[in-house]
C-alpha cells in the first residue's frame, strides 16, 4: 500500500538516502528543509519522479500536511555546524519535534525522532545500552545538540504516554557514506578531504580515542524497520555498528586506501569530545532483527569514490 511520508531534513546527507529508498518502496515523499546544511543537489535528481515533493521550510515553524508517517530528521549534526548557531540548533531540536508531534498527532501519523548517541555524553559504560541514561554536560560548547536531542526524546515519550501517539525513537551512531557535506567537519569527511587532497591528516587528540561507523545504508535499513516495526515497541534503540576503531586506525586506513602521501598531524581534543563511542545493537538485533552489514573499508571506498568525483 502506497503511503504518503514526510522527512524533514530530507535534503542533508542522511535524509537523501532515506527519501531514496522511501521512493524506491513506492512511496509518496515530501522533504522538508530548510538547506541550512542540506543541498538541493543532493535531491535534484528526484525532481522528476512524480511522488517526490520539495518543500523548502524550517521545522522551528509549524508545518501542514495530509500524511501516514513523518521522520524528524531535522537538526545539523556535525559539531562545526549545530555550534554556528547553538541557539537555533535548540530551537531546531525543540520547536522542531514540537511542531512536528503536533502534526503526528492532529492527523493520526505515525512518528521517529531521529536522536543520536550524543545523549550518552562522556560515556561510563562501554559500550553504551538503551538503558544507560548518559553523562552529559548541560551547560558545555555541545550541549545545545546533546541536550536538544535528550529533551527532543523526553518530548516524544511524554506525547506518547498523554496523546498514545505512535512514536519511535532512534539513536544514531557515527554514520559515514556518499552526500556527506565535504566541510562538516566530522571525522570521515575530515580524513578523505585531506587525503584526497595530499594534506596533512588531521587527527585531534592522540589518535586513541574510538568511533563505531555504520555505513549509511545500513543505517537506513534500521530506520525503515523500526519504523515498520510494531507500535508497541517505541525505542529507544541505538542505530550503529559494534565494531570500534581509533582514530588514528580510522586515518591510516583511509591514507592507505587512497594512495595518499598525507602525513598524521595531532591537534588539541576539543571540549566535551567523547573519548568512546560504540553502540551495544543487543535490542536492535533482538526488536528489529537489524544489524549492520557493510564493513568498514567497503563503505569507505564507496564514500571515498564520491568524494573524489565530488572534488
Amino acid at each position: 500500500m502506497r503511503k504518503r511520508i514526510l522527512v524533514t531534513g530530507g535534503a542533508g546527507f542522511i535524509g537523501t538516502h532515506l527519501c531514496e529508498r522511501l521512493l524506491e518502496a513506492n512511496n509518496d515523499v515530501i522533504c522538508l528543509d530548510n538547506l541550512f546544511t542540506g543541498s538541493k543537489d543532493n535531491i535534484k535528481h528526484l525532481f522528476s519522479n512524480p511522488f517526490f515533493e520539495f518543500v523548502k521550510h524550517d521545522v522551528t515553524n509549524p508545518y501542514y500536511a495530509e500524511v501516514d508517517e513523518i521522520y524528524n530528521l531535522a537538526c545539523p549534526a556535525s559539531p562545526r555546524h549545530y555550534q554556528y548557531n547553538p541557539i537555533k540548533t535548540t530551537k531546531t531540536c525543540v520547536l522542531g519535534i514540537l511542531n512536528m508531534l503536533g502534526l503526528a498527532k492532529r492527523i493520526h501519523a505515525k512518528i521517529l525522532q531521529a536522536s543520536t548517541s550524543e545523549v550518552y555524553g562522556e560515556p561510563n559504560c562501554h559500550p553504551q545500552p538503551e538503558s544507560y541514561w548518559g553523562y552529559v554536560n548541560p551547560i558545555g560548547i555541545r550541549s545545545c545538540y546533546d541536550e536538544g536531542k535528550r529533551l527532543s526524546e523526553t518530548l516524544c515519550f511524554d506525547y506518547h504516554r498523554q496523546y498514545q501517539l505512535k512514536v519511535k525513537v532512534i539513536r544514531i551512531f557515527n554514520t559515514y557514506g556518499p552526500k556527506m557535506h565535504p566541510d562538516d567537519g566530522r571525522v570521515v569527511s575530515n580524513f578523505i578531504v585531506q587525503a584526497l587532497r595530499n594534506e596533512d591528516v588531521t587527527i585531534y587528540g592522540d589518535g586513541s580515542q574510538t568511533r563505531s561507523f555504520c555505513y549509511v545504508d545500513d543505517l537506513v535499513e534500521g530506520m525503515i524497520k523500526a519504523m515498520k516495526f510494531r507500535t508497541s515497541f517505541t525505542g529507544p534503540v541505538n542505530i550503529g555498528t559494534p565494531y570500534e576503531f581509533t582514530m588514528k586506525e580510522l586515518a591510516e586506513l583511509i591514507i592507505a586506501i587512497i594512495g595518499s602521501r598525507s602525513k598524521l598531524v595531532y591537534m588539541p581534543l576539543p571540549q566535551d569530545d567523547p573519548i568512546k563511542r560504540k553502540p551495544d545493537i543487543e535490542l536492535a538485533k533482538r526488536e528489529l532483527d537489524w544489524e549492520p552489514t557493510i564493513q568498514l573499508e567497503a563503505g569507505l571506498i564507496k564514500t571515498i569514490e564520491y568524494f573524489k568525483n565530488m572534488l
